[in-house]
This record gives structure tokens, sequence and C-alpha cells, in this order.
């Protein structure tokens, strides 16, 4: 009878490199104002539970820089904060060689960043309409602290506050 062969098989590492997809920003192209997509992902999160949508405005440069809006969480209301940081996707856009020049201006970033945060938007909603999370559960980096702060900062600021040994 044969002996039965044994093959060996060796692992290789497979190390994903970003640099090498030669894409460019997702939805730099667009030509949507902010102020558009804003009313789209406030009309999105009234959809899935939220109240009281706001809109809020950079004081130095009037950019949307954040949506404000409230959901209710067993017999409270919860208050959220959705920012939009621009600023880091203007750097992206200016370093970018794929991008054409005259797409790397502040307001381009600002139409971008809030495109981004749409689809982020929508693909959380996904997940909400197919009951794998809650619309809560979703947002709750944002959720607002009584010192009008979100979670997410207060983690940002000190990372043991998820911990309970949170500085005084």
């Amino acid at each position: 009878m044969a002996q039965p062969r044994v093959m060996r098989i060796r692992a290789v590492r497979i190390t994903p490199q970003i640099s090498t997809l030669n894409m460019p920003l997702l939805n730099y192209t667009t030509n949507i104002d902010a102020d558009k997509t804003a009313a789209e992902i406030a009309r999105a999160l009234s959809m899935h539970g939220a109240q009281a949508v706001m809109i809020e405005y950079d004081k130095e440069d009037s950019y949307i820089e954040s949506l404000s809006f409230r959901i209710q969480v067993g017999e409270k209301m919860v208050a959220f904060r959705l920012p939009c940081d621009w600023k880091p996707v203007l750097e992206v856009l200016e370093n970018d060689s794929k991008v054409p020049r005259a797409r790397a201006n502040k307001e381009q970033a600002v139409r971008t960043a809030w495109r981004i945060i749409k689809v982020w938007v929508a693909a959380q909603m996904a997940l909400v309409e197919t009951q794998m999370v809650s619309t809560e559960e979703v947002f709750l980096p944002y959720a607002v602290m009584p010192d009008n702060r979100t979670l997410a900062e207060h983690v940002q600021e000190n990372p043991q506050f998820l911990l309970g040994e949170a500085k005084k």
C-alpha cells in the first residue's frame, strides 16, 4: 500500500498597504452642499428615532460643525452630537496627487467631509434596520455628557473613564 504524501505549507504573512490601493478619498468630487447633506443625514436620523435634530455652525467660518439630536432611551431623552472635522480632509486633498488642485480647498473639504459622514450614517442605519444594533448603540461615542462634552471626548482626555477609574 502506498504511503500518503505529506504536503508542507509555509505560512505567509500578508500585510495590507493602503498606499497600494491607489484610490482617491471617498466623495472628493462631490458638488453637494454641506447643508443639503446635513439635511439628508437629519432625515435618516429622524427615520430611526432621532428627535429635535439641530444643525450647529462654526462661529468663525459659518461651516456646519455638527449635528445634534435626541433619542429616547428607555424613559429618558439622550442628546447626541455628531461632529464633522473637515480640516484633516483638506490635508488629505492637498497631499493626494490624484486630487486635482481645484478640489483641494476648504469648501470642497467641508462638502467631502459631510458626504463621508453621510455614507457612515447610512451604513450604521443598515445595521439598525437589520436589528444588529440599536440607534443609541451606534451613536454612543457621541452621547452628550452633563458637561456638554461627548463620551468620546471624555475618553480621549482620560481613557481610564471607561474603566471606572477616571480622574476626578
